[in-house]
Parts: C-alpha cells; structure tokens; sequence
C-alpha cells in the first residue's frame, strides 16, 4: 500500500504505468540477486581474453604514491601519531571533515588512464560499477584487488582512516568496492547528490584533461535536505578527498573534456553487521563472493592501526 501511494506522487496514475513500473522493479531485484555470480564470470573471461597494457600498474609499488601522502602514512605509521598531528600534515578541510591530499604520481595516473581506455576498447565483458554511473570499471574484475587495492587498503589507507574517523569504522575497515568512473560530454556529465555503501571513500582524481565538474559536499544523510548547505570542492588531478561514506555529495557537470575518478569505498563490517547504512535496519545475510558488500557472518576482532 505505501509503495502504491509513493509511485501515485510521482506520477504513476494508470495500471499500465504501475505494472511497467514493478516489471522495472522485479528486474533489479533479480539482477541484483545474480550480481556476484555475473560479476565472478566476468572476471574469469577478462583474465583469458585480455591482455593487459600495462602488466606493472597491477601491484603497487612505492614509486607510484605521491611524496607527502607516503609522507602523512608514516607519521601515522609513527609511535607519536595523533589525529592533531596528521590535521598539521593535511590541507585545510575541504569541507567539513573531508580531507585533500595527493596520493599518486603524475605519470602513474597517466599509465592507469592508458590502462584503462586500453581496456574499454578490448572485447573483454565490462560491469559497470552501479546504477548512478553507467560508464566505468569494475577494478576487482579487471585484476587489481589483491595486489593494488587492498595492499593500498591495508597498509597506507587504514592508518590515516584510524585517526581521521575512529567514530565511524575507520579503525576497522576490512574490505571495500573499488571501481573507476568516467564523465565525457557524450556521456555522463555529472553525478545526482548521494551517500555511499561504504564507512569510508577515497575519491582519486586520474585525468583526463577537462573543465569544471567540481564535487560538492552538503551534511551527513540523517541531516533533512532543507536543513543542508553544500560546499564546492575543486577535485584536482592526483588529488584523493577522503570522507566519510554517509556525508551526502555530488559531482557537478563538466563542460568540456573527459574526466576519470578512481573510488575506493571502504567498508567495516563491525559496523555494518549491526546495522546495514544503507537501509539502517540490521542485514539478514546471503552469503556472496569475495568482499560482497562488506557483511560477515562474525565481526572482525578491532584492526590495529599499525602494519
């Protein structure tokens, strides 16, 4: 009945229009249902048929991080490292507790662009990374999770996280979702104001060349939308914003160009076991492939803030 009513606000007056509407509904519930299983067949095909541009780019190494992000890592990695002393190390917030800094070379963004567009043109399957973005990849199916993503996660990301957000399963991050996005003017331009599944995200800016598209932060989704004032940020090219996953954002349209942005978004099942932040009920499970959307059936001991 309450379904009935909110698609009678939004339009849905005819019985034609309500059973077009459910057909669409019933289908996202059964792709979603398949999402792993898809996912998993997808990656088995890419690693047969594709061959990788760039084999280096798939394992991180040093070299690849910007100086003052290996910088902030370890004095977070240090026996004195506080949350005051890694503000001193950090710009100014770009908005309210989102965080600015570089995070790769110049030339390796160049090389994962190349990557990446080398890839698009491939005849390997590609999964899109959600349904607010329709033009993009999946970097678990394309082969970065175990040696870039989640060394990246564990040993550089979780340190910082741990003082930045202790309150929020910044401590405890134990998996994530990571994925790229690509804005073109024949494409997607901009992306709707939103929050994301995840305790934390690192938005990296890769390239292309490209105007305007600032991100903007408004508050956390709890906050009503009258009650919320949004803060433009400038997302420069190497530059990652850290920010907590239920801050709602958006991205503003380019106006010329081709813009990439890598997400990372970071997930602590200590928190989400108890309550699922995107429905903020508690998860009935079913059991998935690899991190799924970060739930386990038993919450992970506290992690330690050092590697």
């Amino acid at each position: 009945m309450l379904m009935l009513q909110l698609l009678g606000k939004l339009g849905c007056v005819t019985d034609q229009q309500f059973e077009d509407v459910l057909n669409k509904i019933n289908q996202e519930v059964d792709r979603r249902r398949r999402l792993a299983v898809t996912s998993a067949e997808r990656a088995a095909l890419i690693k047969d048929v594709y061959q990788p541009l760039h084999p280096h780019i798939y394992h991180l190494q040093e070299s690849y991080l910007a100086p003052k992000f290996k910088q902030i890592v370890e004095f977070c990695h240090s026996s004195g490292a506080s949350q005051e002393g890694v503000f001193d190390l950090l710009e100014e917030e770009a908005a309210p507790r989102v965080y600015r800094f570089s995070v790769f070379e110049k030339s390796f963004c160049e090389d994962l662009l190349e990557e990446l567009e080398h890839f698009e043109q491939s005849s390997a399957p590609k999964g899109r990374p959600n349904t607010m973005n329709h033009y993009g990849i999946l970097l678990n199916e394309l082969g970065f999770d175990e040696g870039f993503i989640t060394p990246l996660r564990e040993q550089y990301l979780h340190p910082l996280t741990s003082l930045l957000y202790p309150d929020c399963g910044g401590r405890c991050l134990d998996s994530h979702k990571a994925f790229v996005v690509k804005y073109d003017m024949n494409e997607d331009l901009d992306l709707s104001y939103h929050y994301d599944n995840a305790e934390v995200t690192l938005n990296v800016s890769l390239g292309k060349d490209f105007t305007e598209g600032n991100l903007y932060f408004g508050d956390m989704r709890q906050v009503p939308l009258s009650e919320t004032e949004c803060s433009e940020v400038e997302h420069r090219v190497t530059e990652g914003l850290l920010h907590r996953g239920q801050h709602m954002h958006g991205a503003l349209p380019i106006s010329s160009g081709q813009r990439w942005n890598l997400i990372i978004w970071m997930r602590a099942s200590q928190e989400r076991n108890n309550v699922c932040p995107m429905c903020n009920r508690r998860p009935t499970l079913v059991e998935g492939e690899g991190f799924a959307d970060g739930f386990t059936k038993h919450s992970a001991p506290l992690l330690s803030a050092f590697y």
